[in-house]
């Protein structure tokens, strides 16, 4: 444990943070595993979509805090878009 008075405020204050993080972190993995099931389940093109935009939203806000560095959040909420995509593809008519 810290003795010195700045000391003691350095470690309350990480302390805090640590707590901060650890929620967002928490929240932001969730979020993401909802949109991953959504995408899986047999449900509606509309909910996958509700589910990538939590997803995005939270991880936005992680990218904010300076939980995650922005680039990894893009490449998650791209790989999942891109998983609502190859799913409910729309049906594409013949050529002539």
């Amino acid at each position: 444990m810290a003795n010195v008075k700045s000391a003691i405020k350095r470690a309350r204050q990480n302390d805090k943070r640590r707590e901060r993080n650890n929620a967002l972190r928490a929240k932001m993995k969730t979020e993401l595993k909802k949109a991953l099931t959504a995408v899986t389940a047999a449900g509606s093109r509309a909910d996958a979509l509700k589910a990538l935009t939590a997803a995005d939203r939270a991880l936005q806000k992680a990218v904010s805090k300076h939980v995650i560095p922005k680039e990894r959040a893009s490449r998650r909420v791209a790989r999942v878009a891109a998983l609502v995509n190859k799913k409910f593809k729309p049906e594409t008519r013949a050529s002539k």
